[in-house]
């Protein structure tokens, strides 16, 4: 009721506002009534055929028992109805400002460079030529806050025979340039040409205490990422080869390209992307930290939500093909990402991935929690999630949760547990993996 409550304020105060944000992104309103799932519908494993046109490819396997990964006879997703998130006003503000001056300059390499991107959405208008890849543009540069932090991430693993493990770690992903929020530079005075600066120290279990990676991504579409990794037996940090964006994270089945909360994390440059269509699918946007950060209240063998976790929600989506553009393409370990994108936010919520061979290998559920980020309100990228990566292949799945008390965004990340998360040098420069152990 907190989240009602508070949207119900947001929504009549800035009335003219929400107006500007429609007509920027192409959004209209949501229309569940005329959709046939009224709140309230529970969805099972013996009527769901009736809403698959609202559940994205993959997730149907899992409802038909194709693969290894399938969901349990007693499994329900209650629906309630579909919420509305709108992106903060400094934000959207930029986009008006800037979006007119972005282009795109198509290289004899294959590569897509954009130019003129300030801030905001580049395109909030994406029509072709080139829509699916203003779709990507979208994603990779959608509101998220410039800082988000938690010392209590989690992985989970659970391999064929149903056994669990997990890590818990320390997270800090700092957005270095094109920032959107409020108070702030739109480029950070420490960027030095990053764009993006992620942090990840693993706290347990024991034996892997104190490993860490830190990657950096350039404004600079050019430039590869760079990925250095900290090996404590060594008590140094290795710089990795741009090839290892296929590598696991931190032993996840999750890849250095998938490592963000929008499950896509490979510079859009390298990628060519095709609008495929618009598409209305079922996801859960409002829950608790106390209640998605406890995977006791995901089903055992699939770790999907119960609902506990929260309602089921119908949400617009972008569905996109995006491709390594074919100078890459060789040796990549995807031919292809399907992704369904949320047409508010660009937040992923669902992702088909095939291998080489174009043969379904991963699925993954993204699962963004709607939470008040400082100074811009509650918005639905607040980096407050859970998501689980399926590798239907191996039979192997990770999940990743930003835990319980959850993670926490921009001005609360200066004092959490007593730790100052937003400080640059030791959370979001190369020279932080040197005051690990000290």
């Amino acid at each position: 009721m907190k989240f009602v409550r508070m949207m119900f304020g947001i929504m009549f105060g800035t009335t003219f506002g929400l107006i500007a944000v429609a007509l920027l992104i192409g959004t209209s309103a949501y229309a569940q009534e005329e959709t046939g799932i009224p709140p309230g519908t529970v969805i099972t494993l013996q009527n769901w055929q009736q809403y698959k046109q609202f559940i994205p490819d993959g997730m149907q396997e899992f409802f038909k028992g194709t693969y290894f990964w399938k969901l349990p006879p007693d499994f329900q997703a209650v629906v309630g109805p579909t919420h509305h998130y709108a992106p903060p006003k400094t934000y959207t503000e930029y986009t008006e400002k800037y979006s007119g001056q972005v282009g795109i300059q198509n290289m004899s390499d294959g590569r897509h460079i954009l130019t003129g991107y300030v801030s905001g959405w580049p395109f909030p208008h994406p029509a072709d030529p080139m829509k699916g890849w203003k779709m990507l543009a979208n994603l990779w540069y959608a509101y998220n806050p410039r800082i988000f932090c938690t010392p209590h991430a989690n992985l989970y693993f659970q391999d064929r025979y149903h056994n669990l493990s997990s890590e818990s770690f320390i997270e800090v992903y700092r957005k270095m340039d094109h920032i959107g929020d409020a108070n702030y530079p739109i480029t950070d005075p420490d960027s030095q040409g990053m764009q993006y600066a992620e942090y990840l120290q693993i706290m347990t279990p024991e034996q892997a205490r104190y490993t860490a990676q830190f990657a950096l991504l350039y404004s600079d579409f050019s430039k590869d990422e760079d990925l250095f990794l900290f090996v404590p037996a060594l008590r140094r940090s290795l710089r990795l080869s741009s090839a290892a964006r296929c590598s696991p994270t931190i032993g996840s089945d999750y890849t250095q390209d998938d490592a963000r909360n929008t499950l896509f994390n490979g510079t859009p440059a390298r990628f060519d992307a095709t609008f495929l269509r618009d598409q209305q699918v079922l996801t859960i946007t409002e829950s608790e930290p106390k209640l998605f950060g406890d995977y006791n209240n995901f089903y055992p063998s699939v770790l999907f939500p119960k609902p506990i976790v929260g309602k089921w929600e119908l949400r617009d989506t972008h569905v996109i093909d995006a491709q390594r553009i074919p100078k890459e393409a060789s040796g990549y370990c995807y031919g292809k990402k399907i992704m369904w994108l949320d047409s508010e936010s660009y937040i992923t919520l669902w992702e088909d991935l095939y291998d080489e061979n174009m043969k379904l290998w991963k699925c993954a559920l993204g699962g963004s929690i709607a939470w008040p980020v400082p100074g811009e309100g509650v918005q639905l990228d607040s980096e407050q999630q859970f998501n689980v990566m399926y590798d239907l292949q191996n039979n192997h799945l990770s999940m990743y949760n930003s835990g319980y008390p959850g993670g926490k965004t921009n001005d609360d990340c200066k004092n959490y547990d007593g730790e100052d998360f937003s400080n640059a040098n030791r959370y979001s420069s190369v020279t932080a993996l040197n005051e690990i152990m000290r």
